[in-house]
């Protein structure tokens, strides 16, 4: 796929006979000065499209269409969803629907290619973890917060992805999901990684068990990042042992550096139905933003559309 976006640039900069055109105006031009330039590029595109043209678009283009989801239903589970984490001591924020440009491709390593990038100096939101994380830095850097204390926020918001996955089951243009994250610093013996995990899991099943009457299991896999992943992972399950939750080992991924230290899927079973409905995990996007190396965040998300789907 990247061979061919690259064949396709090339072939682009050769009809218009510039092929340094990219590097111009990346390293010439300013960023409000290259917004500027594509403001009026897409005001002239614009212009030259007739209603029935803009029907057309609408009709070929994925992302544009409704969601085929039950709206009351959705509404209402996003109503009981926040209320059941605000009961669980975490906040409920309302995000923008753009984020910064760079948002995932930058602290979640995410190709910005699989991303909605847009004018203005912002992009789609296609993980709503990484907003709930720059507003969390911002306060932080504010001192509006405590570090004593942690830091929790949670949303519902409509996800927007660019990766085509054709007509494989469950994958949709744009989506929403529950996200839910917390902000922390090191006290040493893991104190953040066991609390905040199970706050996590807590909530899960609370919510599970309230509207859909079903229990959750979770998967935990090692992933890089950690000194001592595996005892990391030992020590924050002897944590919550008291809970009654199962939890499982997975699979290590360690090559994959989204996560740091641990990733947890939730599986839950609806109505005879398997679900692998969420997952979550640590990152250090904090610790990038803020330049501290004791920050700690935890996040996680569940997809509300297949559960109503």
């Amino acid at each position: 796929m990247a061979k061919i976006r690259e064949s396709g640039i090339e072939r682009i900069l050769l009809k218009l006979g510039e092929k340094d055109l990219i590097s111009k105006l990346v390293n010439q031009l300013s960023g409000s000065e290259l917004n500027t330039l594509l403001l009026k590029v897409f005001s002239e595109k614009a212009k030259a499209y007739s209603p029935s043209d803009l029907l057309n678009r609408y009709q070929e283009n994925r992302f544009v269409h409704p969601a085929k989801v039950d709206v009351f239903k959705l509404k209402q589970l996003e109503l009981d969803i926040l209320k059941i984490a605000f009961d669980n001591c975490v906040s409920p924020i309302q995000l923008s629907p753009v984020a910064p440009l760079g948002s995932a491709s930058i602290v979640g390593e995410v190709d910005q290619n699989n991303v909605i990038s847009s004018l203005r100096g912002t992009e789609v939101v296609s993980d709503a973890t990484n907003l709930i994380a720059l507003h969390i830095s911002e306060l932080i850097q504010s001192k509006n917060y405590s570090r004593g204390e942690l830091i929790r926020f949670c949303t519902t918001h409509r996800h927007t992805r660019a990766q085509f996955f054709g007509n494989e089951p469950g994958m949709l243009p744009h989506f929403h999901l529950f996200c839910n994250v917390t902000a922390g610093v090191d006290k040493g013996s893991y104190s953040f990684e066991k609390e905040s995990f199970w706050e996590h899991v807590i909530l899960y099943r609370n919510i599970f068990n309230t509207i859909f009457d079903s229990e959750i299991e979770i998967i935990m896999s090692e992933r890089g990042g950690y000194k001592d992943c595996s005892g990391l992972i030992s020590r924050v399950m002897d944590y919550g042992e008291q809970n009654n939750i199962s939890v499982s080992i997975g699979e290590p991924y360690k090559e994959n550096q989204y996560y740091k230290g641990f990733q947890f899927t939730i599986k839950t079973v609806i109505n005879g139905v398997v679900h692998f409905i969420g997952d979550g995990g640590l990152v250090d996007w904090t610790q990038k933003m803020i330049g501290n190396k004791k920050e700690r965040l935890l996040i996680s998300a569940i997809g509300l559309d297949r559960l109503l789907l």
